[in-house]
């Protein structure tokens, strides 16, 4: 069964930067969507960056300059580098997959078929 574990949550100052990985284990499919999403507490999840098996990605508007995400498909890891983190940008971030879709036909966050148990990060102002 496909697996996601995230890592390189924590706490930073306002301008810091972290870099998120998402290690990926499981069935290896030729067509797929990974992201990267973020939730607060009481609030809705949200995307924030994706890159799907024809190396497209997209980004949030209010990350996007900011964090740049990628994926070494040879070692299955999702990297999710975060620059110039500001507060609003601290939540759970989670990683997932989408299986059999692209950029070009994902819909909604629900045809993420796959998620990490999600990691933390604190931005201090």
């Amino acid at each position: 069964e496909d697996q996601l574990v995230e890592t390189g949550g924590g706490s930073v100052q306002a301008g810091g930067s972290l870099r998120l990985s998402c290690s990926v284990s499981g069935v290896t499919v030729k067509t797929y969507c990974m992201g990267w999403f973020r939730q607060v507490a009481g609030k809705k999840r949200e995307g924030v960056a994706y890159v799907d098996s024809s190396g497209k990605t997209a980004y949030e508007a209010s990350v996007k300059g900011r964090f740049t995400i990628s994926l070494d498909n040879t070692n299955k890891i999702l990297t999710l580098q975060m620059d110039s983190l500001k507060p609003e940008d601290t939540a759970m971030y989670y990683c997932a997959a989408a299986s059999f879709l692209t950029l070009a036909t994902i819909r909604y966050d629900a045809d993420f078929n796959y998620w990490g148990q999600g990691t933390q990060v604190t931005v201090s102002s």
